[in-house]
C-alpha cells in the first residue's frame, strides 16, 4: 500500500464519490444479460438520440480532429449569444455545465465562503464545495420544490454563492418567475446566484423563466445550460454559462485551456439551430409522462409530478428495486445519496422504452 494518502490535501479521503446512471455495456457484463435488450431510463439522456443537424456537423468535421479546437469558442459563444440576446463576452462554453459548477467553486468559494442549496438538490453543488473546504448550508424543500423563502433566509455575512437548479435535479419540479422575482428582488449583491437550468429547452416557452433579465441588468447572475439533455449530445460534454461579463471573465482565468472538445464545439452549433429536434424531443416527453404517470396511477404507485424527461417514484426499499429492475434489463436510478431512499428515478424514454419500465415494476413487486 503506498503513503498517497498520507500526503493527499485533509478531507480529501472523506469526499463521496458520485454515483453516476449505470452504463448498459457494465449491467450486461455484469448480470450476464443481452446488451440490445436493456434499457437505460437512469441519466435523464434523449431517448430519440442526438440532433441530426449535429451529427452531420461532427461528420464534417471528424477529419479535423488532429487539430486543436478553437480555445475561445468563437463561433460556438456567438451563436448563443445571438440566440438568447445577451453579448458573446457573456457567454463561456464548458466541458459541459458540471466544469462550470466547479470553476464556480474555484473563483467564489473556500473556507468561510459558504454555499446555500436545497437537500433534494443536484448533489455535485456539495461536492464542489467540499472539495474547496466551503460550508455548506442546506435548505429543506417544500413539497420537493425549492423553497425559496427558506434559502433566503438561510443566507448569512460567510454566504457567497446560492445554487437554484431549475427545473430540479431530481424531483423534476420548478419554481416560477413570480417566486424567482421576488427572491433576485431582496437577495443580498455581495452574494452570487447561480440558476442552473439543464432542462429548461424542455418547457413550454410560455412555462420557462426569463432568468437572463437578471443578467442583462448586471446583477451577479449565472445561469447554466447544456447540449447533453433536450439535443442528445451527453457524451460531447458541452455546456456553457451566461452571467456578466466580469464573471465570465473570473471563470476564464481558472478554466483550463481547450476545455470544450473540437466536436463538441461544431456539434453544439448545429443544435442550436435544430428547432425540430428540441420539437420532437419536448413531444416525446409530453406524451411519456402522460404514459407513465398513467400507469403508476393504475398500479397505484405514488410519484411526484415532473415538468421535464424524468420522474421520482416512490417503490418503498429504492436500492433493493433498482437492483432487482436492473435483473429485468431496466436501468433506473436509486435516490438514496440524495436523501430519498424509498424512491428511484426514472427518465421518460421512447413508448417502449417506457412500457419495459411498468412491466418490470410489476415483476420486481413483492
Amino acid at each position: 500500500m503506498s503513503s498517497l494518502r498520507k500526503i493527499a490535501v485533509d478531507g480529501i479521503e472523506k469526499l463521496p464519490i458520485y454515483e453516476p446512471g449505470k452504463p448498459i455495456e457494465e449491467v450486461a457484463r455484469e448480470l450476464g444479460l443481452d446488451p440490445d435488450g436493456i434499457v437505460k431510463l437512469a441519466s435523464n439522456e434523449n431517448a430519440l438520440g442526438p440532433s441530426p443537424a449535429a451529427l452531420k456537423a461532427m461528420q464534417a468535421c471528424a477529419g479535423e480532429m488532429h487539430r486543436y479546437p478553437d480555445g475561445g469558442s468563437y463561433r460556438l459563444r456567438r451563436a448563443i449569444a445571438g440566440k438568447l440576446g445577451v453579448a458573446p463576452e457573456q457567454v463561456l462554453p464548458g466541458n459541459g455545465s458540471n466544469e462550470l459548477i466547479e470553476l464556480l467553486g474555484h473563483v467564489f468559494l473556500g473556507p468561510g465562503r459558504g454555499v446555500v442549496v436545497s437537500d433534494c438538490a443536484f448533489v455535485v453543488y456539495r461536492l464542489v464545495a467540499a472539495a474547496s473546504s466551503a460550508p455548506v448550508t442546506t435548505v429543506p424543500m417544500r413539497a420537493f420544490t425549492h423553497d425559496l423563502d427558506a434559502m433566503l433566509k438561510a443566507i448569512t455575512p460567510e454566504t457567497r454563492l446560492v445554487f437554484i437548479a431549475n427545473p430540479n435535479n431530481p424531483t423534476g419540479t420548478m419554481v416560477g418567475q413570480d417566486e424567482i422575482d421576488r427572491f433576485m428582488a431582496v437577495v443580498p449583491d455581495d452574494v452570487v446566484v447561480c440558476f442552473d437550468e439543464a432542462y429548461i429547452e424542455l418547457l413550454p416557452p410560455e412555462r420557462r423563466p426569463d432568468t437572463l433579465r437578471h443578467v442583462r441588468a448586471g446583477r451577479n447572475v449565472f445561469c447554466l445550460r447544456t447540449f447533453s439533455k433536450t439535443y442528445g449530445l451527453a457524451g460531447l460534454r458541452v455546456g456553457y454559462a451566461v452571467a456578466p461579463r466580469d464573471g465570465i471573465e473570473l471563470l476564464e482565468r481558472v478554466r483550463q485551456p481547450f476545455n470544450v472538445n473540437a466536436m463538441a464545439l461544431a456539434a453544439a452549433e448545429a443544435a442550436l439551430g435544430d428547432d425540430l429536434h428540441v420539437e420532437r424531443t419536448d413531444g416525446m416527453v409530453r406524451d411519456g409522462l402522460k404514459q407513465i404517470e398513467a400507469g403508476l396511477r393504475a398500479r397505484g404507485i405514488e410519484y411526484v409530478p415532473s415538468v421535464v424527461n424524468f420522474m421520482l417514484v416512490k417503490v418503498g426499499m429504492g436500492r433493493e428495486r433498482f437492483c432487482r429492475l436492473q435483473t429485468e434489463g431496466v436501468i433506473a436510478r436509486p435516490m438514496d445519496v440524495y436523501g430519498l431512499p424509498e424512491y428511484i428515478r426514472v427518465t421518460v424514454g421512447t413508448s417502449r422504452e417506457n412500457e419495459r419500465f411498468l412491466e418490470a415494476l410489476d415483476r420486481t413487486r413483492g
